[in-house]
């Protein structure tokens, strides 16, 4: 059944998953170009009898090839199809590509590139491109529909609610279950006088925050009317530490004012309070950026790394590498790699003390590894293994971040991406111990600064400032 409850999703489920949606929008764009070149070849065979194209020809085509490249690449076609209907998509694709050969014949006509292309080619060109893009589409879409049904590419949601609208989305979400989302029932808010009936009623608001972070709940969608204004504070308050998305389904009738943030699922129309900045190309984007470039500062820098790993053994007895758990992409624990630095020591259970200016426990070699960063080096291992990326928000220890969680407005929200061995807030200067609470509200802010503005030129902009400002720093003791 389609509300029948499951096992939490794993995080190497949750890694495939991802990983799979990005493979099928960088894999349909490619196959979208080859069918464009195929067609025209086809067209030309269909209209001349030979596949012999002339060199006008050829060159028209890679012309073609360009602005299409050009405009599918700006356009919204490659995201995550979840919730938006074939007949929707198909009526994009035929758009695009009108714009696409629209914009090429009229290029050719303009430059009088060539009075000889066949009209009859352009036509026939033009509806193979069509018709074999959208059976492609097709295709791609009933392979992920058979996954899902697998159990692969699944989203887990929970709704709170219990009005009409809260009906709705459920009755539209249980009809279409091609969307891979598993709705696994509801929480009730004080204001309810109605029940969702063959969806199960998990509780009361008051257990809702319990249960999305026990069993890692992708989205949250809140279907309350706007009149309800102090119960979805409540909700969103609750789930201040949780980074499931949170969606808004809105009262029509009284959201005209929000239609600009409206979007449609499942034939509903929600608002997104809050998702992940990184989704489908920009997660691959982010992806392909972050293995080659640690591959190859692993090349240039493995001597170095073999040179420190002498002086950590010779500096003090112990492993070379320290190991820490820390929060990672969801808030899912990871292990990150750093240079042993301190000398081996034991603390309390539950309990992280900073190291600070002179710190006992530090070495004269290990002052100087977190004095130049270099003891972080180890982290691009991390990054190779999938666990960081190079930019993003610095990850904290664990029990740090239990101590700011509730202090700082949104700390948890920095944790949508996967932490990085340098940042937005290490290139500002704030780096090191974080002895206040003002200087971890200033570290969140920039962290989430970068998240509402990443991009692949921001990464970059990053690196360069690490490697000219940002390894040494007054505060990293």
């Amino acid at each position: 059944m389609f509300f029948a409850p499951s096992r939490p999703q794993a995080e190497g489920d949750w890694r495939i998953a991802s990983k799979l949606t990005a493979f099928l929008s960088w894999g349909l764009r490619a196959l979208d170009l080859v069918a464009l070149v195929a067609a025209g070849f086809l067209a030309y065979w269909l209209r001349f009898d030979t596949f012999a194209m002339p060199l006008d020809y050829v060159r028209n085509l890679a012309r073609v090839l360009l602005f299409a490249i050009l405009v599918l690449n700006g356009s919204t076609l490659y995201r995550s199809w979840r919730g938006r209907g074939v007949v929707r998509e198909g009526s994009q694709l035929l758009g695009l590509w009108t714009l696409v050969f629209a914009a090429s014949i009229l290029y050719t006509v303009a430059f009088k590139l060539s009075d000889d292309f066949s009209r009859l080619w352009w036509a026939t060109w033009f509806a193979l491109t069509v018709v074999s893009t959208a059976v492609l589409r097709v295709g791609v879409r009933t392979l992920a529909d058979r996954l899902r049904a697998r159990g692969v590419d699944r989203r887990t949601a929970v709704i709170v609610g219990g009005g009409r609208d809260a009906r709705r989305l459920a009755d539209q979400l249980s009809a279409q279950p091609w969307l891979g989302l598993q709705v696994r029932g509801w929480f009730a808010p004080s204001t309810s006088r109605q029940r969702l009936d063959g969806l199960p009623l998990l509780g009361s608001v008051d257990a809702l925050e319990h249960y999305v972070r026990r069993l890692h709940i992708d989205q949250v969608w809140i279907a309350l009317p706007m009149s309800a204004e102090s119960e979805i504070k409540d909700v969103l308050h609750r789930l201040r530490h949780s980074t499931a998305d949170i969606k808004l389904v809105p009262d029509l009738f009284g959201m005209q004012m929000l239609n600009h943030s409206v979007e449609q699922m499942a034939g509903v129309p929600i608002i997104n309070l809050r998702s992940s900045p990184l989704r489908g190309d920009a997660y691959v984007l982010k992806a392909v950026e972050d293995h080659v470039l640690a591959f190859l500062i692993l090349l240039l820098i493995s001597p170095l790394m073999l040179a420190i790993a002498l002086g950590v053994k010779l500096s003090s007895p112990g492993p070379v590498f320290f190991r820490q758990r820390r929060h990672g992409l969801n808030g899912r624990a990871i292990k990150v790699l750093k240079f042993r630095s301190m000398r081996v020591h034991a603390e309390a259970s539950g309990k992280v003390t900073q190291a600070r200016k002179g710190d006992p426990r530090v070495t004269p070699f290990g002052a100087f590894l977190r004095r130049t960063s270099l003891d972080e080096l180890p982290q691009f291992i991390n990054v190779l293994m999938g666990d960081m990326s190079i930019v993003g928000p610095r990850p904290h220890a664990i029990a740090h971040n239990h101590e700011f969680m509730d202090q700082v407005d949104d700390y948890m929200q920095r944790h949508r991406v996967k932490p990085g061995i340098t940042g937005w807030a290490q290139v500002n200067g704030l780096r090191g111990e974080t002895d206040t609470l003002d200087k971890m509200a200033r570290r969140v802010e920039h962290d989430l600064y970068y998240l509402q503005n990443w991009s692949l030129a921001f990464d970059l902009r990053i690196i360069v400032m690490t490697i000219f400002k940002g390894f040494i720093g007054r505060n990293a003791y």
